[in-house]
């Protein structure tokens, strides 16, 4: 099916051939005509499916009528969770836009950079604002934002935005805007625990669910290696030299161990280099730029990266750390194999995170065999737990907890 099926305008189907997009994705697909219509939406599709595409279309399309004069009103805010989304957003955006006749004004704002440059770029007026929710406040409060014009709300990676820790600032957002409003929440994944939230801030939403298409599951060839914690970054090394990957992007669970990491690659003449959310905006753009012309070999990074990362043609995913959840075990590896490309996603599993694994496993429906690599197998034991505990049938009774009382009492005594 063509773009041009879809309701988009021949000046939208245009500026999409220009950037070389012949075709819609399955969400693009599903999910264009609905928000033309005007419905809200849930739409969940797998990292690299084209989600930016599937609410940006209709957002230029509709304010493309609109756009005339000088009058710039934010007609579409989109809130992202992080500056690198915000960044990537903001430039999907902004390239098709410009091959519209109509000026659209698209500006971008997000914190750990100064406010200033962004107060100034506000005070012309924006027809779309792509924003992480603190800077957006701060924005707010020093009055260069309004958003009683907006007139539809994205939330684009949705399920982390609805996470408690942006609860309250999504919150005092939503106070802002006008209560007739479309709204839009995207992501990969929706937990049940999200989904209620969700079903509480729209109006009868339509939800989309577009599921991993046949030949797109095998397009990420999945690895698990059994291995002792204290061999992790040796076996990363042997691996990268071993397999001669040009790029490859490491998740730990710590900003520590993410410096840590990366400083023990560059002592084996590895270039590495971490990246989290302490990096200075400046520094983070710049291992990225660094990473994408192949003048790094790795970047170790904290789930951070897994959100707000987009790599062409980025070959290999290690999870050094394992992730705390099956969703953020989807957001990893999503990096690599994007786009119909092939990639490979390594996960270090320690003997003492096998129960771990196994349900993320469960949980994403996977079934991968704990590899070895000669050299590397593990040797650590893991001790049994004492007295039964944990263990089903072998908990102490409460005769058994008295019976033990009673012994370290007559034993104070007998001392």
């Amino acid at each position: 099916m063509p773009f041009a099926a879809l309701g988009l305008s021949p000046a939208i189907v245009r500026a999409l051939q220009i950037e070389g997009f012949s075709s819609p994705s399955a969400i693009q697909t599903e999910a264009i005509p609905t928000i033309l219509a005007g419905r809200d939406v849930v739409g969940s599709a797998q990292t690299g499916s084209g989600k930016t595409l599937a609410y940006g279309l209709p957002l230029l399309e509709k304010i493309s009528t609109l756009a005339s004069g000088r009058a710039r009103r934010i007609h579409a805010l989109v809130l992202v969770p992080t500056r690198e989304l915000a960044v990537q957003a903001g430039t999907t955006l902004r390239e098709l836009a410009g091959h519209l006749q109509q000026e659209i004004r698209i500006t971008v704002v997000f914190g750990g950079v100064s406010i200033n440059p962004q107060l100034l770029a506000l005070r012309g007026g924006a027809h779309i604002v792509v924003a992480t929710p603190g800077r957006l406040l701060d924005l707010i409060a020093h009055n260069a934002v309004r958003l009683d014009t907006v007139q539809t709300l994205v939330l684009d990676e949705a399920d982390r935005l609805l996470e408690l820790g942006f609860q309250d600032e999504l919150r005092s957002i939503l106070e802002c805007l006008p209560k007739a409003r479309q709204s839009l929440f995207f992501s990969a994944t929706f937990p049940a625990a999200v989904v209620e939230l969700a079903d509480a801030l729209l109006l009868d939403p339509v939800r989309i669910a577009v599921a991993l298409e046949p030949q797109t599951e095998s397009d990420i060839e999945q690895h698990a290696v059994l291995v002792d914690a204290g061999r992790r970054t040796q076996l990363l090394r042997h691996l990268i030299n071993t397999n001669h990957w040009k790029r490859v992007l490491v998740f730990v669970a710590t900003k520590h161990a993410a410096e840590i990491v990366a400083d023990k690659l560059r002592k084996v003449r590895i270039h590495a280099e971490p990246f989290h959310g302490e990096l200075s905006q400046g520094k983070r753009a710049q291992v990225l730029a660094d990473f994408k012309a192949s003048r790094l070999t790795a970047i170790v990074a904290t789930d951070l990266a897994a959100r707000g990362i987009d790599i062409h043609q980025l070959p290999v995913v290690v999870n050094y750390d394992l992730p705390r959840s099956s969703i953020d075990y989807t957001h990893r590896i999503g990096r690599t194999g994007r786009a119909g490309e092939h990639g490979v996603a390594f996960s270090f599993v320690t003997p003492a995170q096998e129960p771990h694994f196994r349900l993320i496993q469960k949980r994403n429906a996977l079934s991968l065999p704990l590899d070895t690599v000669e050299g590397f197998e593990a040797a650590e034991v893991i001790p049994p737990l004492h007295n039964g505990g944990g263990i089903k049938g072998k908990r102490p009774s409460k005769k058994d907890k008295l019976r033990a009382q009673n012994s370290n009492s007559d034993l104070k005594i007998s001392l």
